[in-house]
């Protein structure tokens, strides 16, 4: 793609970025076979060619508009597109520098900005747990909307002491625990059972996505900082030896500070040294999966559909050692049609663009369903858990959940 960027451009921080991810853009149109939003809408610019177009247009000087804006907002950022795209476009990137772009020049209405300025206060706030309990209270009087998203809770169970030598840091980040605590402490047990002692910093901190993907990028840095400051430490004096994470969307999240940072030559070196640290919780069981299959075989539920996060398989690349891991462990995996598609998740999206959401959450049951009986969804990100359970009667759980069951008995 040719590109003749505009003076304010070309002098922007990132300027050469921009260049440099259009210019490999060749108009093949692989990606919107893989897009979920041009999937439901059809409009070709909900698709990453089309969004590509619009950030070119305004960084060639053309004035962006509302419109541009919404359909920039309108991207899941599920990076199916760039698993899909032959000429190796960063689309993630420049869709994130383009939406800062954009957010500089149209101001939003004061609906859509009040809207994201409670979300992202709400969700970061330590009234958050308050919030949960009480809205599982009332239920039945929250529209479906919010409803769906407060998942029956589950006990999390007792701990295991810290007792042994290799020990790894469980993030408990911002809203699992109040969320679905079950998780963490089933990533706990399981860990210890081949091991790994597993503990968090006494204080709970965001990974930084949640205010990012809602404008606000100064709170969102200030968060990657902190969790830097933090982590740096613990693994420099060698009392951790990985940070786990057990929801892919905020491993993918933490896998990119560095871009995050780009600008922040103080922190840049440090991101670097975090994300060589950071595994997912299947990257660390993944050297005992044939020995704790020995332990779980014929025990699990089965057959079972997972779900793979788009945050895991496009973003990270870990399905397959993911589903290599479960296959190990016992899992019937049943496989179904479309399972690169986004389920329409992404973090607050699906209370932002619930037009788009909903729809996909239900093809992504519908394709569940159609690949043959299953008894229980499994995936590996809370965000998708929630969505998914919305729309189906099924039990939809993190796979460590399944298999702490199954240790447990």
């Amino acid at each position: 793609m040719q590109t003749n960027l505009a003076q304010w451009a070309k002098d922007s921080p990132d300027g050469k970025v921009i260049d440099e991810i259009l210019r490999k853009c060749v108009h093949c149109g692989f990606c919107q076979a893989s897009c979920p939003s041009y999937q439901i809408l059809g409009d070709e610019l909900d698709s990453p060619r089309g969004r590509i177009y619009l950030i070119k247009e305004m960084v060639e000087g053309q004035a962006p508009s509302a419109v541009s804006q919404t359909h920039l907002d309108r991207c899941l950022t599920c990076h199916n597109c760039e698993t899909t795209c032959p000429s190796g476009v960063e689309y993630g990137k420049l869709l994130d520098i383009g939406r800062e772009l954009i957010d500089e020049k149209v101001k939003r209405s004061f609906s859509d900005r009040l809207k994201r300025k409670i979300l992202a206060k709400g969700l970061n706030s330590a009234l958050f747990g308050l919030s949960v309990r009480a809205g599982r209270r009332v239920r039945a009087l929250l529209p479906d909307s919010l409803a769906g998203k407060l998942p029956l809770a589950r006990v999390p169970g007792q701990l295991p002491a810290a007792r042994h030598a290799r020990k790894v840091l469980l993030p408990l980040g911002c809203v699992q625990p109040d969320l679905m605590p079950s998780i963490d402490a089933a990533s706990i047990r399981v860990l210890d059972a081949v091991g790994i002692s597993a503990y968090d910093l006494p204080s709970r901190a965001c990974c930084g996505a949640v205010n990012f993907h809602l404008d606000e990028t100064q709170s969102s840095l200030q968060q990657i900082r902190h969790n830097i400051d933090a982590w740096v430490p613990l693994l420099e004096t060698g009392k951790i030896e990985a940070i786990v994470m057990n929801a892919s969307g905020c491993g993918a999240f933490v896998k990119a500070y560095p871009f995050h940072l780009r600008h922040d030559p103080v922190y840049l070196e440090k991101a670097n040294y975090v994300v060589e640290h950071v595994k997912d919780i299947a990257e660390i069981l993944a050297p005992f999966g044939a020995e704790l299959g020995k332990k779980l075989r014929n025990k699990l539920p089965g057959p079972v559909a997972f779900h793979p996060p788009c945050t895991l398989q496009h973003w990270q690349g870990l399905r397959p050692l993911t589903e290599k891991l479960l296959n190990e462990l016992g899992f019937n995996l049943s496989a179904f049609g479309e399972s690169n598609l986004c389920c329409g998740a992404a973090g607050t999206y699906s209370l932002l663009q619930p037009e788009i959401a909903m729809p996909l959450r239900d093809r992504k049951l519908a394709a569940i369903d159609g690949g043959g009986h299953v008894n229980v969804i499994i995936t590996s990100n809370m965000g998708c858990m929630s969505h998914l359970q919305s729309g189906t009667s099924k039990p939809v759980r993190h796979w460590i959940e399944v298999v702490d069951d199954v240790l447990s008995t």
